[in-house]
């Protein structure tokens, strides 16, 4: 499957995908780094890959903004920090069937999640 880190998104979790036979996008440390939100959305749809984010916001307008994408899974915790947000991707590995979610968004906060789909 492939993936795009938002560059709120912990590095350590490329690594991790990359170990688990994924593949990772990651405009950090490119002439992308510090596109607008909607331009590194746009790049993980080109690219065919769910997006990855800290960013609440993704969860409220992707689904009205956009009719068709890869998926979006945004963490957002009360302590954001890398073993906490990996250990939600991780969840999400082990228990979401990747390939159909296609249209849909995740939320994860700290003791629950939300599906957003069409």
């Amino acid at each position: 499957m492939r993936f795009f880190l938002d560059e709120n998104f912990p590095k350590t979790a490329a690594k991790y995908l990359i170990e688990n036979n994924h593949s990772v996008f990651d405009v950090r440390g490119t002439s992308k780094e510090g596109s607008a939100d909607p331009d590194l959305f746009q790049m993980a749809r080109v690219k065919n890959a769910i997006f990855l984010t800290t960013d609440k916001d993704f969860f409220h307008t992707i689904p009205h903004l956009f009719e068709s994408h890869p998926g979006v899974v945004v963490v957002t915790l009360r302590k954001p920090n890398r073993r906490n947000i990996l250990q939600k991707l991780k969840w999400e590995l082990d228990n979401v069937n990747l390939e159909e979610f296609k249209d849909k968004v995740l939320l994860f906060k700290d003791a629950t999640y939300a599906v957003y789909e069409k």
